[in-house]
């Protein structure tokens, strides 16, 4: 098989690492230098794309490609890929398999009730509304193209280099507390396996709720992680008191518990990491905050000497 991924970010490209192996050959989007030295370092071919032009040897990479990943947000309702490309995405001649990552968000606020993939959308923000149009944009396509497009609404996303352990060691945790207020999660090395199982076992025009089993308080994920590296965790902060940046404040405007039942009746998915406790315990036992832990450790004591 061959994968072209148009915008490989954290979690395309830990896909990428989980699953190298099944593809002959992989190919993928950049905007900047660093990217593109990044995408050469992870073998995968380098091709420049942004909403305004792209490097025409896309075309060639898409003629040959099998699966297709999109990891590219929406630019003011339209999606980029389809908006410049969707000619040569839909005569693509050996394309079966389309994947769009999109966001639990789409299903807006629901004062922490239970959603699924059945549930009408109803975003609160114009960012997850302009993922909702490109959703559909996608879907649209599938309905009358032969190959699979699959949607995959993604929770929480929390893996190497970027969890709550690395938050607690380095001081930038904080335990913000909304009353009611849950969020799910996903590991990494399970939005993988997710992906793959669908490749495996193409569904047109299925949604996919890709999270945890257990919405929890965030406040809780910061105080396992400080109990793992046996760190006192951040003091208790009202969500009402702290300074968020909108963005931050947005995520907070979303309080739902997300059902992900269909990813284990239809994809036959078996979670590696069904809370984010065992996701923690599996980061922690690989030395993740350990080294930021320790150097923070370091700093105090030679603090201390040097009065």
């Amino acid at each position: 098989m061959n994968l072209f991924v148009f915008g490989p970010g954290y979690s395309a490209l830990q896909f990428i690492c989980a699953y190298r192996q099944r593809f002959e050959r992989i190919a993928g989007t950049f905007r900047s230098d660093t990217k593109e030295e990044a995408l050469q370092a992870f073998g995968i071919a380098p091709y420049f794309f942004d909403s305004a032009r792209y490097d025409p040897g896309i075309f060639d990479e898409l003629s040959r490609a099998d699966i297709l990943l999109i990891s590219i947000p929406p630019a003011l309702g339209f999606d980029p890929v389809l908006s410049s490309l969707s000619h040569a995405v839909a005569s693509a001649p050996r394309l079966r398999w389309i994947g769009y990552l999109s966001t639990v968000g789409v299903y807006g606020n629901v004062d922490g009730a239970w959603v699924d993939e059945n549930t009408p959308c109803s975003p609160v923000n114009e960012r997850s509304r302009h993922r909702i149009a490109a959703e559909e944009q996608w879907l649209k396509l599938g309905r009358s193209a032969a190959f699979s497009v699959q949607i995959f609404r993604l929770a929480g996303i929390y893996g190497p280099s970027r969890n709550a352990l690395q938050k607690v060691a380095d001081g930038t945790a904080r335990r913000l507390i909304k009353p009611g207020q849950v969020f799910n999660r996903i590991h990494t090395a399970d939005i993988a396996q997710v992906l793959m199982a669908s490749i495996e076992r193409p569904s047109p025009n299925a949604i996919y709720n890709v999270a945890d089993d257990e919405p929890s308080p965030p406040q809780d994920v910061i105080a396992y992680a400080a109990h793992l590296l046996g760190l006192q965790p951040p003091p208790e902060v009202p969500f009402a008191e702290v300074d968020l940046s909108p963005m931050a404040r947005s995520f907070y405007q979303d309080n739902k518990r997300v059902q992900n039942t269909r990813i284990r009746s239809e994809l036959g998915v078996r979670l590696d990491f069904p809370t984010y406790r065992q996701g923690l315990e599996a980061l922690h036992a690989a030395g993740e905050g350990i080294r930021s832990s320790n150097d923070k450790s370091h700093e105090r004591n030679s603090t201390r000497i040097g009065r």
